[in-house]
């Protein structure tokens, strides 16, 4: 039995096989590095680096940085996302954000609106002598020489004024007027293709007055012939006709100037007659306009400066 090196062991000369260690010296050791062992580590030679274990370390430590880096961004943007959802549901949800209260503005100035007056009533200036107070004459009631009426063209012939409201009545009209109050009687003869008509116009204080002198009216207001028109409705049929507005009755007679009389179906003469009666009612309707209009003051401003109370 051999107590040297080699043997079954191992290779010949092989360094790094162990020695059994129940007989010689234990094994080497293999050199460290940077150790006595290195080759020129006893003679004080210089020792090389061993640069494949320093390029490892080097390795490792920027994998090491990389990871910190890596997760200490994930945290941040957990951060991030944390914050955001508490804002979103701190503001209701929904998808809605609320903005950051603004400083409140002051307010506006403000303009109070004044309404203006209701416009008077034009009937109340000709239900009484108190209120119409307008000049009136035959040339205000009745100021059309010509007038057309509904599509219709007459012609004035004469105009008459009296205060002696029954002298220009026939039958028992001039009673009804003297009884009611009649202040004076206006007439206007019109005349269209051989029809002539008459209206007069009684003139009360009062609208109740000629209201009633209408309601009791009976006989008709006298004709009245101008320079080139003959008597008419002298004692022959004629249309009649009786109306009130305000405190004027007016009335009207309607026949034809040769004397002909006026026939139950007869529409030339009921024609004319209203005809004349329309116009009459316009006219003093007209009256009643004029005054209610003459009556408004300078219209009101439709605003006036105001700053209105805040709530």
């Amino acid at each position: 039995m051999s107590f040297g090196q080699g043997g079954p062991q191992g290779a010949p000369g092989d360094p790094h096989q162990p020695i059994p260690p129940q007989w010689g010296p234990p094994p080497p050791q293999p050199p460290a590095p940077w150790g006595p062992g290195v080759p020129g580590a006893a003679t004080g030679a210089p020792q090389t680096p061993d640069w494949a274990a320093l390029a490892d370390d080097t390795a490792h430590r920027g994998r090491r940085r990389r990871l910190l880096f890596v997760g200490g961004g994930v945290l941040a943007a957990g951060a991030v996302a944390a914050i955001v959802a508490t804002a979103v549901a701190s503001s209701g949800g929904g998808g809605k954000t609320t903005a950051a209260p603004s400083a409140q503005a002051s307010p506006e100035p403000s303009f109070s609106k004044v309404a203006p007056p209701p416009p008077p009533n034009p009937s109340e200036f000709i239900a009484s002598a108190e209120k119409d107070k307008a000049p009136l004459s035959t040339k205000t009631l009745f100021p059309h020489s010509r007038p057309v009426l509904d599509k219709r063209k007459y012609k004035r012939v004469a105009t008459a004024t009296t205060t002696d409201c029954a002298s220009a009545t026939q039958g028992g009209l001039g009673s009804v007027l003297t009884d009611n109050g009649c202040r004076e009687l206006l007439r206007a003869t019109y005349v269209r293709d051989g029809v002539a008509v008459t209206v007069g116009v009684a003139v009360f204080d009062t609208k109740a007055a000629a209201d009633k002198a209408k309601e009791q009216s009976t006989g008709n207001v006298s004709s009245l012939s101008g320079d080139d028109t003959p008597d008419f409705c002298r004692g022959a049929a004629c249309r009649l006709t009786a109306n009130a507005e305000g405190r004027y009755a007016y009335f009207t007679v309607a026949g034809y100037t040769s004397g002909k009389a006026v026939g139950e179906d007869d529409k030339e003469a009921l024609t004319a007659g209203r005809d004349v009666a329309d116009y009459t009612f316009r006219r003093i309707r007209a009256r009643a306009d004029q005054q209610a209009k003459a009556s408004v003051a300078s219209p009101a401003p439709s605003a006036t400066p105001g700053r209105q109370k805040q709530a």
